[in-house]
């Protein structure tokens, strides 16, 4: 039985990539759109964003969240079909050689959770599973996953179930291979968002320049009256600039005024002719 699932690898490079993530590095955008580009040609590639991959939403099909860092790489990704994690998108996962690869998948709508270590291309360590389900069990269990298999972590429930969660034995695979917690509590892991169904890039409006109020403008000025030298040189054209401010601010400062007052005359007339409708009672 397939599972709805999020996908992350890592591909490393050093010996110590909590190191490198603990820096908080940005991504460079042409990294995801080169390795994406390398998996699929076909794919029209479309940058839908920048973000903390440890604070980011689930990615949605067709999209991938990549970043490439000075030895560490990422993808993170979203599958319809994950089962056994040593064959859940292979393509993505051999497309960075690197000397060990992490992959990690998590089920969006189950507890559906597994792990993967390689060496090269060898493979180490794959186990997954959901509670009741053990769909893939390869290699050695690793040292932090003792406590799991000793029924440590979780109540117990007896019978066929495993005596740990497999998402938690996730996160602890995470932390015990990467160096670090990936989620709130750790650094920011920056990536690039891109799609690959053709839509085009989100437009973001820079936002408009504050106009500044005329305390403002007016206290610039007093500073520049305060050192005026009637000797100096003086720039024509930021003196120009600066009146503009002024007017400006002057203009912005009237319709604060205005609005103001025609509120209160709104509000004067609605309670003249509310005494006058009262008085004709009377």
């Amino acid at each position: 039985m397939s599972h709805n699932a999020v996908v992350t690898c890592w591909f490393v490079n050093v010996a110590h990539p909590e190191e490198v993530l603990e820096g908080e590095p940005k991504a460079d955008r042409g990294f995801g759109r080169k390795l994406l580009a390398q998996v699929n040609p076909a794919w029209p590639i479309t940058p839908i964003g920048q973000f903390p991959l440890n604070r980011s939403s689930v990615p949605g099909v067709d999209e991938y969240y990549i970043a490439g860092y000075p030895g560490v790489a990422v993808v993170r990704f979203f599958v319809t079909d994950a089962e056994r994690i040593s064959e859940t998108a292979k393509a993505l996962r051999t497309a960075l050689p690197s000397a060990d690869t992490y992959v990690y998948a998590e089920g969006t709508d189950s507890d559906y959770a597994a792990i993967a270590h390689y060496q090269g291309e060898t493979l180490r360590r794959a186990f997954s599973a959901t509670r009741d389900h053990v769909f893939e069990d390869v290699g050695l269990p690793d040292p932090f996953e003792a406590p799991y298999w000793a029924g440590e972590t979780a109540p117990q429930l007896g019978g066929i179930s495993l005596p740990f969660e497999p998402p938690a034995l996730m996160r602890e695979a995470e932390r015990a291979w990467l160096g670090i917690e990936v989620g709130e509590d750790g650094p920011d892991v920056h990536i690039i968002g891109y799609a690959v169904d053709g839509r085009p890039e989100p437009k973001v409006e820079a936002p408009a320049p504050r106009t500044k109020t005329v305390n403002e403008v007016a206290a610039k000025f007093a500073e520049q009256t305060n050192t005026y030298d009637d000797y100096e040189q003086h720039d024509e054209e930021a003196e120009r600039d600066e009146f503009s401010e002024l007017a400006d601010a002057s203009v912005a400062a009237a319709k604060r005024v205005g609005r103001g007052l025609r509120r209160r005359a709104r509000d004067l007339k609605a309670t003249i002719a509310e005494k006058i409708r009262h008085a004709d009672r009377g």
